[in-house]
């Protein structure tokens, strides 16, 4: 397959090999949605929040920090702490990103999510693992799928006053466990995976209350150590 030739087919390929970490992208977005609205945000706030940062946990955790009254400063902190890790996922698509028009390169880094990780390894069996279509394919419609179903989340909120009553708490938990093994890349995933958990369940044992720091503290410190493990 000529890759130059059939980009749409490639884009298509994207969109439907996306569908399954779109389906379980979507809980996110839900429970995104959900809390935002109770945490105070009006709808145009939730969606373009989804819109505008398209961050997934990080954005969880932001709308966490302002519910306990951390302030922005305090929620941009730690959203941006935990998705630091994005540098590493975007430094692995170096090679669907090379030699492109900025322009394609901007949208490539912003559609660039953990996903995207087990995406191009859906890649590999089609010989597309440097298609920028197939990966744009991808990106764009868990983009357009994280938008809908937040803005769902925030129409249905006042239906649901607790959302932890309906178990949506851990359905994210779940999924996010589900998705794991999409983004395990062999041995040398061990030690970061190793430090980044580790410091997650010391600090939530230590400080319940500020659990959320361990998780950004473990984020940091397994992308540190990856990143240092892939230039060696």
């Amino acid at each position: 397959m000529k890759q130059s030739n059939n980009w749409y087919l490639e884009l298509l390929f994207g969109v439907r090999d996306m569908l399954p970490m779109s389906v379980a992208a979507a809980t996110y977005g839900l429970a995104f949605g959900l809390l935002a609205t109770q945490s105070g945000f009006n709808i145009f706030q939730t969606i373009s929040m989804s819109a505008l940062v398209f961050g997934g946990s990080s954005q969880l955790v932001a709308i966490e920090q302002l519910s306990i009254g951390l302030g922005a400063a305090s929620a941009i902190l730690a959203g941006g702490a935990l998705n630091m890790r994005i540098l590493l996922v975007t430094a692995t698509m170096r090679n669907v990103l090379a030699v492109r028009p900025w322009w394609q390169v901007g949208l490539g880094t912003f559609f660039a999510t953990d996903a995207s990780v087990a995406l191009m390894q859906s890649a590999k069996p089609r010989n597309m693992t440097t298609s920028y279509w197939y990966f744009f394919g991808g990106g764009a419609s868990l983009y357009v799928i994280w938008i809908a179903v937040t803005a769902i989340g925030a129409l249905v909120s006042s239906g649901v006053p607790n959302p932890q009553a309906i178990g949506l708490d851990f359905a994210i938990i779940a999924i996010f466990v589900a998705t794991l093994p999409g983004m395990w890349r062999g041995k040398k995933d061990v030690l970061p995976w190793l430090l980044a958990s580790g410091i997650v369940l010391i600090w939530g044992t230590l400080f319940p209350e500020y659990a959320s720091w361990g998780l950004i503290g473990g984020a940091l410190i397994g992308a540190i150590c990856a990143g240092l493990n892939n230039e060696n």
